[in-house]
This record gives C-alpha cells, structure tokens and sequence, in this order.
C-alpha cells in the first residue's frame, strides 16, 4: 500500500512540475542549442550581429530611403509634366 502511495505521490510531482517547467524546458533547450552552435562555429557572433544588421534598419538608413524615394517621386512628376506638355498621357 505504501508503495501505490510513493508511486502516486511521486507521479503527481514531476507532472506538476513539468507543467509548470515548460517554458523553462523550451528555454533550455534553445540555449543549449545555441551554445552548441557558438561552441562549435567560431563565426557565429558575426554571422548573428550581421543578420540582425540586416533585419534592423537606422535612423540614417531610413532617411536616406525616404530621400531617395522622393528623388524618384519627383523624377517621375518631371517625366509626366513633360509628357503632358508634349500631349501625351502619364
């Protein structure tokens, strides 16, 4: 009888402990994961610094794109003003 008792008790305790661990879980595993890769790939700080340079955008990146859209912009509005005044459709 004792022994259904440990049993279950014990049960109870690692189900309620993975319940509650499962996000703790899911972190180790991805840092582990990641540790293995810094481990083995010596690169992998520059390969990482550079992907996220690429995802992220500076503020002089972002002026400098709405620059050159309103250079095009206005190019275009050029090229129709000159169109129009030759009779011609944009």
């Amino acid at each position: 009888m004792k022994s259904i008792f440990t049993r279950s008790t014990a049960l109870a305790a690692v189900l309620g402990g993975a319940l509650m661990l499962q996000g703790c879980v899911v972190g180790a595993v991805v840092g582990t994961a990641g540790a293995v890769v810094g481990g083995t790939v010596k690169a992998t700080g520059a390969v990482v610094g550079a992907g996220v340079d690429a995802v992220t955008t500076s503020d002089e990146e972002t002026r400098a794109k709405r620059e050159r859209e309103q250079r095009e912009y206005e190019r275009e509005q050029r090229r129709c003003e000159q169109r129009q005044r030759q009779g011609r459709d944009c």
